[in-house]
């Protein structure tokens, strides 16, 4: 791994407009609307035994962490377009850490995207949760974002520029809407919610919300994620040699 060439990649990335709105200012929004909404006087989830506020919060970091991982489908997109990639194999880059780099800056931008939303969220609607609690339901959000930078990477390898932007929405809303990122899953129709649990977004607010209860109860989030990684990183391996062979 080239530390420089990811922190320029990160940098890079940062300086997307597009990319900020999504990743920083829609999330901090929805979680001043929803959170104000769903978290006044202190209102309970009994089910999660959270405050409303607090689940909001982990929502809209999932959100945003979300966010920072499809937001990979763009730039990879358009360096194809340009032909950067063509480019990257004439140097002593691998592809291996071509794509490694994708992953950890996705991990940088949705590390900074996460204590944003808890820190408007403490400031701003006071939000009460332990210091160790906020932690957990942070490092379960960002350590279950691999998936969503590979789900990136796959829609960037596979897709043409034109179709890029309406295959990253429909994938972008259906992840959204059925991980209960927006809306709690329980004022949806039974058959989305059965639907939601093959759903990595909803392992990422689900490990999210067990971090911020402080339950160890892990084991099926970190599985789920586990499973879409390694089958995401096969898919992503495989169109890569194919892509390298045809080169």
């Amino acid at each position: 791994m080239n530390p420089r060439y990811v922190l320029l990649e990160a940098g890079r990335q940062l300086r997307n407009v597009r990319s900020l709105v999504f990743t920083f200012v829609v999330p901090i929004a929805m979680l001043l609307i929803f959170g104000t909404a769903y978290g006044a006087n202190g209102a309970i989830d009994h089910a999660l035994r959270l405050p409303w506020v607090v689940e909001t919060t982990v929502q809209m970091g999932g959100y945003g962490a979300m966010m920072a991982g499809l937001s990979q489908a763009f730039a990879i997109v358009n360096e194809r377009a340009i032909g950067w990639n063509r480019q990257l194999r004439l140097t002593p880059l691998t592809g291996l850490v071509y794509l490694a780099s994708k992953i950890v800056a996705a991990l940088l931008i949705a590390a900074v995207a996460i204590t944003a939303v808890v820190l408007v969220s403490v400031l701003a609607l006071h939000a009460h949760l332990g210091a160790a609690a906020w932690f957990a339901a942070g490092a379960g959000l960002w350590i279950g974002i691999v998936p969503f930078a590979l789900i990136a990477i796959l829609i960037g390898q596979f897709a043409p520029p034109d179709f890029a932007q309406p295959l990253f929405m429909v994938t972008f809303l259906g992840l959204s809407i059925l991980g209960g990122l927006w809306v709690p899953l329980s004022i949806l129709p039974a058959w989305m919610s059965d639907v939601a649990r093959a759903m990595p977004s909803y392992w990422l607010n689900r490990l999210g919300q067990l971090g911020a209860a402080g339950s160890w109860d892990v084991l099926a989030p970190i599985a789920v994620l586990a499973a879409w990684t390694v089958v995401l990183a096969a898919l992503i391996t495989w169109r890569y040699r194919r892509d390298a062979a045809r080169a």
